[in-house]
């Protein structure tokens, strides 16, 4: 058996398995639950969680059954939030003893004292500035709390019983004797101190009385939010054992301790207790602690298919999670959403508070901003939200959205959230044209933009993927050209297309510029599946073109025309991305940059832009990915994984729901 490294190990005490992720992070080995299994089964180690009294009654038995005890805590990068729905995606595993207790040697000691590769060292210095970027923490709630504009340093309070305390070599004084000292070395500055999130949910006491905080330079943080931008400011950190002082050094913050942290002996931070003797007879650098703490003790699950991964790939994903969630109004009220629509919508504006109203209710006083499905808001709901100056998000499909139709009640990936406009109303502005107007994209995002456009092409991605037999070009014909019908009621046309607003209409004109031209006409697959009706007279479409496809696929399509001819459909963006020829008759969002054939002009858009700025726009900076194995927001790049999976996998048999829905459509269409 290697250093931590075991086929079977023992869970005496089930209480942990509360962590739901726990076989998951310590896979491969086989988990003997129960105390029975533990005794029959022979395990290489038994696990204990930290110093709590389970362990104590876990490292008894290991003594009677002389079988060793590993111990086990949350990573120092946990997960974004705490409970049963946040399970811990980073783990700690020690074999010697326990990261807090600077009573005895542990693991994560050695590791600090290893030396490292230059590889090793710049992957640390990287995950470092990483930290930072995505500004972590162990957890991470996406609201921060504020810094106070003037200098100020920050003072650390814990929980009351916190055993890190104790085992730290300290006690409750340490917290006094720290405040005062904050108070006198840094006379100028502001003392803030920060109150732990579970004394002010009131599961825990601090260490502070009301007495002690009577001080016209102290300043409480009892919001229980974030703390980077605190980090990132303060003058100096003051901390007893807390995990806040650790991450002050990632910020290049001075920490004072008045506890022996698993961080503090090193010579790294200014220590009030002299350190241990096993401490202090080494000098590691900051680079060689990040490495121990971050890359080489813990143990690290993705979060939507919870297998082993680099803390890399976490961090990534728990910074995402933060800047979505962010972004968007805390108390939001819905209006509009079916109850299937509504379910999505939690996941798609996750870390704000959802309130599903009445058409007829009107916003409450204490709402952020009122949330629509696209354009379709009540002239009374518009005018109260006019009235009282409430934002409002207007919510529709991306342009990567699933494997199959939305129509058949297929549960999207990516949603956009537009709180200006929205992308196909070219009577105003929304946030994809005010990107694409305004923004300065980076060598490396044009780079990201063109290597997703390339994916997209390479594995045929298109917005709903679905599958439909080949299409030949006809022998002999010089010029092929793609007219793409559109569901006429859709609220693109209606308000992204001024002049030909129907189906029929446009193949009329392309066919008059293009006479000669082999005109292939695609009504759109809602209508071929009788989800929604024909446009007016679509029925005529072949006495204006020359084959009319109901099947086929618009991805291999692209490959087999010269020209594609699109009122304001998704397909004019998908053929741009595949070097097809595009001619826009309305004003779609691609439109006016100067990269499709446009009969139309829209006066706000007058940029010329490469191709790669418009995918970076519409595909990376505009809509929301949501897993669909756990949930959290994803990269567009993960996007694709997961519809190239899904796409590849058997068809799943239609629900009922789906099934009665799709007749139900039916019938009310007739």
């Amino acid at each position: 058996m290697t250093r931590l490294d075991a086929k079977r190990l023992g869970v005496p005490d089930t209480g942990m398995l509360v962590h739901q992720t726990l076989p998951k992070l310590l896979a491969p080995a086989q988990l003997l639950i129960g105390r029975r299994a533990c005794r029959s089964g022979r395990p290489e180690a038994l696990l204990a969680w930290g110093r709590r009294p389970s362990a104590l009654r876990v490292e008894a038995l290991g003594r009677r059954w002389g079988v060793p005890i590993w111990h086990l805590e949350d990573g120092f990068l946990r997960s974004v939030g705490k409970g049963p729905s946040d399970p811990p995606l980073c783990l700690l595993v020690d074999d010697l003893g326990v990261h807090f207790d600077a009573n005895c040697p542990s693991r994560l000691e050695q590791l600090i004292c290893s030396p490292l590769l230059p590889a090793q060292q710049q992957r640390a210095d990287a995950l470092r500035r990483l930290w930072c970027r995505q500004r972590l923490s162990k957890l991470n709630t996406a609201a921060e709390s504020p810094a106070p504009d003037q200098s100020f340093v920050l003072v650390v309070d814990q929980s009351a019983g916190d055993r890190s305390i104790d085992l730290g070599l300290a006690d409750a004084r340490s917290f006094r004797r720290m405040l005062a000292a904050a108070l006198e070395e840094y006379p100028d500055c502001t003392v803030v101190v920060k109150v732990h999130p579970d004394v002010i949910r009131g599961r825990a006491r601090g260490h502070f009385r009301s007495q002690d905080l009577i001080h016209p330079r102290i300043q409480l943080c009892a919001d229980g939010l974030h703390p980077a931008a605190l980090l990132e400011r303060a003058q100096a950190v003051y901390v007893v054992t807390s995990q806040m002082g650790f991450e002050a050094l990632l910020w290049g913050r001075p920490v004072h301790c008045f506890g022996m942290p698993f961080y503090g002996g090193w010579g790294l931070t200014q220590d009030r207790l002299p350190a241990p003797r096993r401490r202090s007879s080494v000098s590691p650098s900051l680079t060689a602690l990040v490495h121990a703490c971050l890359i080489a003790y813990p143990r690290c699950i993705d979060p939507h298919r919870h297998q082993r991964c680099e803390i890399e790939d976490v961090m990534q994903a728990i910074g995402l999670q933060r800047r979505l969630q962010a972004a968007a109004p805390a108390r939001l009220e819905v209006f509009g959403f079916t109850p299937w629509k509504q379910q999505h919508l939690k996941r798609f504006l996750a870390g704000s508070e959802l309130r599903f109203r009445w058409p007829w209710q009107r916003p409450r006083r204490d709402c952020d901003a009122v949330v629509v499905w696209g354009r379709r808001i009540s002239s009374r709901l518009n005018a109260l939200v006019r009235h009282r100056g409430l934002p409002v998000l207007r919510v529709e499909d991306g342009f990567l959205r699933s494997v199959g139709l939305g129509a058949d009640l297929i549960a999207p990936i990516s949603w956009v959230v537009d709180r200006s406009g929205m992308y196909y109303d070219a009577t105003g502005p929304s946030d994809l044209e005010t990107l694409l107007a305004q923004t300065i994209w980076s060598d490396d995002q044009l780079r990201r933009a063109l290597a997703l456009r390339q994916r997209l092409v390479d594995e045929a991605i298109t917005k709903y993927n679905l599958d439909a037999t080949p299409w030949s070009r006809p022998a002999g014909a010089t010029r092929v050209a793609l007219v793409v019908g559109q569901v006429e009621s859709d609220a693109s046309i209606r308000f992204g297309a001024p002049g030909i607003c129907s189906n029929l209409q446009l193949l009329q004109a392309v066919r008059a510029v293009e006479p000669e031209t082999y005109l292939l006409y695609k009504p759109h697959p809602d209508v071929v599946a009788g989800l929604c009706r024909a446009g007016e007279d679509e029925t005529n479409a072949a006495s204006f073109c020359d084959e009319v496809l109901t099947t086929g696929s618009i991805q291999q399509l692209f490959t087999q025309v010269d020209a594609l001819h699109v009122l304001t459909s998704l397909a004019g963006f998908e053929g741009l991305l595949r070097g097809v020829e595009v001619h826009c008759w309305g004003i779609p969002f691609y439109a006016g940059w100067g990269l499709t054939h446009d009969q139309l002009c829209c006066e706000r858009r007058h940029r010329r832009l490469p191709l790669a700025a418009l995918v970076h726009a519409a595909l990376i900076d505009y809509p929301r990915y949501v897993s669909r194995h756990s949930g959290w927001f994803i990269t567009p790049e993960q996007a694709i994984d997961e519809l190239v999976a899904w796409r590849d996998a058997p068809l799943p048999r239609r629900t009922l729901v789906q099934a009665l829905f799709r007749h139900w459509g039916r019938l009310r269409r007739r």
